[in-house]
């Protein structure tokens, strides 16, 4: 169960960078002003990285999960990017734990504060997951 660790540390990393504000996080829908998200990106967490503007500082470099910070002129947000859909559903599952914001496209997600997560929405598509919505834990 090493990776269920990994995935459980991955999730506490996350939303501590976000914050765990317990905001709504659901995205209205809109990218930068372009009325509407693109179609969901897809590709490996380079190209993901690229598309966003992010040089990606990478984290984790695992065979199931590959994970980066990034930075950018709209906020920080965590991407991560999983070798299945399995994979990535269960990562999302346990993070959501945590609170945060998500943006979930085929086989990648990011992490970040709501206001980033609709602002890199208007670069990768995808669709806005909120975490749970509590203070304190753990």
């Amino acid at each position: 169960m090493d990776v269920a660790l990994a995935l459980a540390a991955a999730a506490l990393g996350a939303a501590a960078l976000t914050g765990c504000t317990g905001e709504d996080g659901h995205g209205s829908g809109h990218g930068d002003g372009s009325g509407g998200a693109p179609p969901v990106a897809e590709g490996t967490l380079e190209e993901l990285a690229e598309r966003a503007e992010c040089e990606p500082s990478v984290q984790t470099d695992a065979d199931e999960l590959r994970q980066a910070n990034c930075t950018t002129a709209y906020g920080t947000y965590v991407l991560a990017t999983f070798a299945t859909d399995r994979g990535q559903r269960e990562w999302i599952n346990s993070a959501k734990d945590y609170g945060g914001s998500y943006l979930v496209g085929r086989k990648w997600v990011a992490v970040a504060e709501p206001d980033v997560i609709t602002k890199l929405r208007g670069r990768l598509g995808g669709e806005v997951e909120a975490g749970e919505q509590h203070s304190g834990h753990h």
